[in-house]
């Protein structure tokens, strides 16, 4: 998420009410969870699993619970609970906000769009010309849409991450201050949800088509011109090439990177990172030609045992 402005590493810590190591005068100009930290950024990181992949991140800031030394060139706050603080980051840039009108003011729709009845649009979204809009859809605030997007009945754009800390009185949102971008020549089934970045943008690619009642998680990355099948099931920050397919009820793992062209047959889980050009299948996801052979083999694995115990 970009500031409105650059602040000043002592400015954040303020907010914050926070200790710092590093410049005062340090320039921050954004802030995105691990997946998505770019140059001038603030990440957060509250286990020490993750400590090195933090403070070896491209951000500039790292919010975290313990003192250790500042990597040149970046700062430090210090906090006893960044979990909480990059929250309070988020309330404090973009508060989410509700509607009391179907319709906010502050949406934009462009010429030759149709919007059927009982469709909900929030606040900052901007929807290109030319688009269909059926009856239930509900485009949730800080969605940008293109040209020639048609959107089928009762899909939701823009609801919140699946992502929570675990407490001792239960479970902590991380709340979602990002947005999704849905480019041009896209088609989006009935039943779908698409949820928002946390920090960063969930974006569908120029010309994909989805079918009815696909998740897609936030921060998800979908390349141009791809076909993903009903009941595809992605998670968060997945990164996903150009003309991918992806069959009926195929699951992706968070994190995870498939190359452009890569077709992943149905009920096909994926749990690494996956090539371009190739076709896949199986539970967790392989070259099919490979995962075919395997299964041959296991077909006959009960007579060959029988043939075992008779000699």
């Amino acid at each position: 998420m970009k500031l409105p402005r650059p602040y000043t590493l002592s400015e954040i810590a303020n907010l914050l009410q926070c200790e710092y190591k590093g410049d005062k005068d340090q320039l921050i100009t954004g802030f995105n969870e691990i997946h998505r930290v770019e140059p001038g950024d603030i990440v957060f990181v509250d286990h020490p699993k993750y400590y090195v992949r933090a403070l070896q991140s491209p951000a500039t800031v790292i919010l975290i619970n313990k003192k250790v030394d500042v990597p040149k060139g970046k700062g430090l706050l210090i906090s006893d609970d960044p979990f909480r603080d990059f929250n309070k980051l988020t309330r404090f840039f973009n508060p989410t906000t509700y509607n009391s009108v179907p319709i906010s003011e502050k949406a934009s729709i462009g010429e030759g769009t149709v919007i059927e009845p009982y469709v909900t649009i929030g606040e900052r979204v901007i929807i290109g010309k030319n688009c269909i809009i059926h009856s239930g859809v509900r485009i949730l605030n800080d969605t940008t849409i293109g040209d020639n997007v048609i959107i089928q009945p009762n899909t939701v754009i823009g609801s919140h991450a699946f992502y929570y800390k675990k407490r001792p009185e239960g479970y902590d949102r991380l709340l979602s201050g990002g947005g999704v971008l849905i480019e041009d020549d896209v088609e989006i089934g009935a039943g779908c949800t698409i949820d928002r970045g946390v920090t960063a943008t969930t974006l569908i690619g120029r010309g994909t088509k989805i079918d009815n009642q696909v998740q897609i998680g936030h921060d998800t990355i979908i390349g141009k011109n791809c076909l993903i099948a009903s009941h595809v099931g992605i998670a968060g920050c997945v990164d996903i090439g150009d003309e991918v397919i992806l069959w009926g009820q195929v699951g992706i793992a968070s994190g995870l990177k498939i190359g452009s062209k890569a077709v992943l047959l149905g009920q096909s889980g994926v749990t690494k990172d996956l090539e371009g050009g190739k076709t896949y299948f199986g539970s967790p996801a392989e070259d099919a030609r490979k995962k075919y052979r395997e299964l041959a083999s296991i077909r006959v694995l009960p007579e060959i045992i029988e043939r075992l115990e008779m000699d």
